[in-house]
């Protein structure tokens, strides 16, 4: 299961929608605090996150997130951003990969197959 976290409906739905086409299950939230709220009580196994959003953001949320315990804590991340300097940020938070807006939607599914399953990834690679 992928949690797709941003502010943004139209990109949260697309997001949505292109994974599920490709088979993922989806859960969504629109910002930090509703994202907390869904890695309980069965924690996603990814998670497409979104850095600048109102109530709790991306940074605040990574905090948080690594306070839980270990099988919520240790959930990779995938960073989605305008901002420019979205590589050193999500360095800065533990992300496994990080995405500029706007981005490929092959990069994307990529780096989200590559994160679930890094040891099919290596072997295709």
């Amino acid at each position: 299961m992928v949690l797709v976290v941003d502010d943004d409906p139209d990109i949260l739905e697309a997001l949505s929608e292109i994974l599920e086409a490709e088979g993922f299950e989806i859960r969504r939230a629109r910002n930090g605090k509703e994202a907390l709220d869904r890695l309980e009580p069965e924690p996603p196994n990814l998670i497409l996150l979104d850095l600048m959003m109102p109530v709790m953001d991306g940074w605040e949320f990574a905090q948080r997130m690594r306070q839980k315990p270990p099988e919520v804590a240790r959930i990779p991340l995938i960073v989605l951003s305008a901002d420019r300097n979205v590589g050193s940020k999500a360095a800065d938070i533990g992300a496994v990969g990080h995405l500029a807006k706007p981005f490929e939607l092959n990069d994307l599914l990529d780096m989200v197959r590559r994160s679930l399953n890094p040891a099919a990834a290596s072997t295709i690679a």
